[in-house]
């Protein structure tokens, strides 16, 4: 079977199953490694070996790593130090210990096991980012401690490989590891010192060429170049290529060099996932199917516990420990290159090696699942602190339920003109915080009747709903309407619908949260197309007006899609008609003035000629 035949097979069931997984919920990763498995022997036997499949698709882990590199400044990198060094080693170590009987009770040899407990410590990097990646959490406490964990694991490979001659009995090798290890750290300076030094250089002659292809082409070059140095030296090429991504990130090319790499990343990662579903073994699983279960939940347990206690000494919020034992627990595409490695070297038995890289397989793809009961667990964990209730006796005549950088301008526009006003908020750091800056806001869920009334909402004026739920912002503007209909509300709405459902229940002011800024930004960008600022703000001030109308206007069909559609299409035939009727007054202006002009002009010659003829006859 032909290459382009297996890769469009391969591209079509993703294409199906990725965005099927992703609507029920399940990630994307479960959905690769599901096509993986259906294209894979231990089903279809359409692609009989996977093993080519997963070398290739390994440059998409680097590439992974690379743009990661491009995020972290070496400043940044420097900082997170003390981190990688005591996180990583507490990781290590602790699950080594707790995972060694597993090697004992294989029947292995003391040092053997412990060599297999320090394997199997070892996480996935490629489907722990992808998942914290998916959630934007990289950047949060414990997204910061997996990622360092991650990179100490990705050093501990090294060691690990140059451990194998020693463990399969040969002592010789003692010198050629130490050359190795030399060699290694050599070429780790040399790839820094190129990549600081001389290819940014290299990158500002491209750039001036401007050919955009060539840009990319230095991009995936020197991706490539670094993870196969590295891999020529005996290091990890994703290692290599999170490196090559470190020297660049404080260059004017980061941006570029992102936006080149990220479609190759994509496509490769998704292919790695889905050759990690080749790779599973289900005839061995099942003859085994016990034995695989206890392997995989030994390692996910040990992992998760010490995990937990490493967040706990790292001193973690404790709503964030719960996310870090279980998006690292898994095991790690490295795990199967050391326990290849250990099969050639003679320290670990096929059988042995397969039943273990079975369980990592079905580890990586419990993934999803562990990390959303992880979440689940640390929201549990959250705050149980009681609402306040007691509120002073002030009732200042505004009431903003959530304060967050929407309630906040509301609130600091307040506060210039000297307008006090109380602020509810269900968040307690963000109140914690913004109290500081001696704000009157209270922690307190403004869904609740009792809270309003506590706050003083009877007495009040006026209430902005500031919330950033769709769900919430109802639930108070209803209460809002209901029991104080003295009340004057205004409530921010997130799209055209959400506007509709508030003024349906009888909010006074709907505010749409980008339409003003959405505005403001239209004004700029016609004016940077050369319109005149007066042209700008009245094409703006035109368009602001009409679909403010055309929001009211298509409130009374808005549960009417066919009616809705025909009146939104009519209107926008209304508005390209009053922007044509402007364009013609502004040239007939435009015209106008031109005559003027060139009147006055005329004007002014004959008044010149008429002088300097006296003077000639003079």
């Amino acid at each position: 079977m032909g290459f382009l035949t297996e890769a469009a097979v391969l591209l079509g069931a993703a294409i199906i199953a990725v965005p099927l997984f992703q609507r029920l919920g399940l990630g994307s990763i479960l959905g690769y490694l599901c096509v993986g498995l259906l294209a894979g022997p231990s089903i279809s036997g359409f692609i009989s070996e996977p093993e080519s499949v997963l070398h290739f698709s390994e440059f998409g882990v680097v590439m992974l790593l690379f743009i990661i590199g491009l995020e972290l400044e070496p400043k940044r990198l420097w900082s997170l130090r003390k981190r990688l060094l005591g996180l990583g080693t507490l990781q290590m170590a602790g699950c080594a210990a707790l995972l060694m009987p597993v090697g004992l009770m294989l029947d292995l040899p003391p040092s053997i096991a412990i060599f297999l407990g320090l394997t199997l410590a070892l996480s996935s990097t490629a489907f722990a980012l992808q998942v914290l990646n998916e959630r934007r959490q990289l950047a949060t406490p414990h997204g910061q401690s997996a990622f360092s964990i991650l990179l100490f694991q990705d050093l501990a490979v090294i060691p690990l490989l140059a451990a194998l001659p020693f463990l399969a009995g040969r002592a010789d090798a003692a010198p050629d590891n130490g050359w190795v290890i030399a060699q290694s750290i050599g070429v780790v300076i040399a790839a820094i010192a190129f990549g600081r030094l001389v290819f940014p250089r290299v990158l500002a002659l491209i750039a001036r060429s401007d050919v955009h292809e060539i840009f990319t082409a230095a991009a995936l070059f020197l991706v490539l170049a670094m993870a196969l140095v590295m891999q020529w030296a005996g290091l990890s090429m994703a290692l290599g290529a999170f490196l090559g991504g470190v020297m660049l990130a404080d260059t004017p090319y980061r941006h570029e060099l992102e936006a080149n790499i990220e479609p190759f990343k994509g496509l490769l990662l998704g292919l790695f996932f889905i050759a990690v579903g080749m790779s599973v073994n289900l005839a061995l699983v099942l003859d085994n199917v016990w034995l695989v279960l206890g392997l995989a939940i030994a390692m996910t347990l040990a992992k998760s516990v010490v995990l937990a206690i490493v967040g706990l000494l790292a001193r973690l919020p404790r709503t964030e420990i719960p996310r870090l034992a279980a998006i690292i627990s898994q095991g790690g595409e490295f795990d199967f290159v050391l326990l290849t490695a250990a099969v050639a070297a003679g320290v670990i038995d096929q059988r042995i090696a397969s039943l273990c890289i079975a369980a990592v397989t079905l580890s990586m793809a419990a993934t999803p699942f562990l990390y959303r009961l992880g979440e689940r667990a640390g929201d549990r964990l959250k705050e149980s602190r009681p609402f306040d209730t007691d509120f002073g006796d002030d009732t200042p005549p505004v009431i903003i339920a959530g304060l967050g950088r929407f309630g906040q301008m509301v609130g600091r526009m307040l506060k210039m003109q000297g307008i006090s006003f109380t602020a509810l908020d269900p968040n307690i750091t963000q109140v914690e915080f913004i109290r500081r800056f001696g704000s009157r806001i209270f922690y307190a869920d403004a869904t609740r009747l009792d809270l309003l009334r506590a706050a003083g909402i009877d007495k009040a004026r006026l209430l902005v709903i500031a919330v950033d739920s769709e769900s919430a912002a109802l639930t108070i503007a209803q209460l809002a309407k209901t029991h104080f209909p003295h009340l004057t509300v205004y409530a921010r709405a997130r799209n055209r619908h959400h506007a509709w459902k508030l003024m349906e229940i009888g909010v006074d002011g709907v505010v749409r949260e980008t339409f003003a800024s959405s505005m403001e930004m239209s004004v700029e960008v016609l004016k940077g197309l050369g319109y005149p600022s007066a042209n700008a703000i009245n094409a703006v001030r035109t368009f602001r007006d009409f679909d403010n109308q055309l929001l009211k206007d298509t409130y009374a069909h808005r549960n009417d899609t066919e009616q809705l559609m025909a009146t939104e299409k009519a209107a926008m035939a209304e508005l390209q008609s009053l922007f044509q009727q402007e364009l013609d007054r502004g040239r007939a202006r435009d015209s106008q003035r031109e005559e003027d002009v060139a009147a006055n002009d005329h004007e002014e010659a004959r008044d010149d000629a008429d002088t300097e003829a006296p003077a000639r006859g003079a």
